[in-house]
């Protein structure tokens, strides 16, 4: 398995990662293996050359690009899911110059009533086909879902390019987002370990050195058991708990996962 850091952050310095370059100069620092960026900070226009010298800079920094982060939540008004689809059309084509594989979409709390759910499952299959005919894949986030959920979206959207981003920390009921805690997160990643093409390992207490609200030795030995052989991503949301600075807290949280993979030390 290889480790990533994702380009935004909730920490307790606003201001100590301002750029998609701080993450990616932190990255390299660390000998990370992968970047994952995020469309709404600094990539609007897919025409600027600002795209390219971002890949650039990731290729001389020996980053693999990850994925491309764009919106989801396939719910709302006709005209807001007008938007959220321009936007992640729009995203797909910023995926395809930086040479991202993949880009981001979430899945939200899964609608009520049959209209709202084909609705959704038509709005998924409409940007996986945009993202097919640009060679792009649309990666699924559980923010928030159940594992019921995501299976249920994998096999209704049934798409080739439709893909699975599990996220650590942001399932329906993960204490974590200070939810039910008598909810199995765990079983939630044990049901859709074997679909992950890609890991957010989200991170909230690390100053120890090991991530105190989710158990990372059990998630990995998850994710081995599915043979799973993708990116673990450090995402941080610390929001302020932890007693170190941010730059610190990436850096504990990427030795944990060094650890895990048994990698290079950090």
């Amino acid at each position: 398995m290889k480790v990533g850091l994702y380009a935004s952050m909730f920490g307790k310095e606003r201001d100590s990662f301002p750029t998609i370059e701080s993450f990616i100069e932190l990255a390299a620092k660390l000998r990370l293996d992968v970047i994952d960026l995020r469309s709404d900070v600094g990539f609007e226009d897919h025409a600027s050359d600002y795209l390219l010298r971002t890949k650039l800079r990731c290729l001389r920094e020996g980053l693999s690009i990850g994925y491309l982060a764009t919106v989801g939540h396939f719910v709302g008004t006709k005209d807001e899911l007008a938007q959220k689809m321009t936007r992640v059309r729009q995203d797909i084509d910023i995926a395809v110059a930086l040479g991202a594989p993949m880009v981001r979409s979430f899945c939200g709390i899964t609608p009520d009533g049959a209209a709202q759910r084909a609705l959704e499952v038509e709005c998924f299959q409409q940007v996986c086909d945009y993202g097919a005919g640009r060679g792009i894949a649309v990666g699924l986030q559980n923010h928030p879902c159940t594992g019921d959920g995501v299976l249920r979206l994998l096999q209704d959207v049934e798409r080739d390019n439709f893909a699975f981003i599990l996220d650590t920390g942001q399932w329906l009921g993960s204490p974590a987002r200070n939810d039910d805690e008598t909810t199995d997160i765990y079983h939630f990643m044990e049901q859709t370990a074997a679909h992950a093409v890609h890991v957010r390992a989200k991170f909230y207490k690390i100053d120890s050195g090991t991530e105190e609200k989710l158990d990372y030795d059990r998630i990995y030995q998850t994710l081995e058991r599915a043979g799973f052989n993708g990116t673990l991503s450090v995402v941080f949301e610390g929001k302020g708990i932890n007693s170190c600075d941010d730059a610190a807290v990436l850096t504990l949280a990427a030795a944990q996962l060094r650890r895990l993979t048994g990698g290079p030390s950090i």
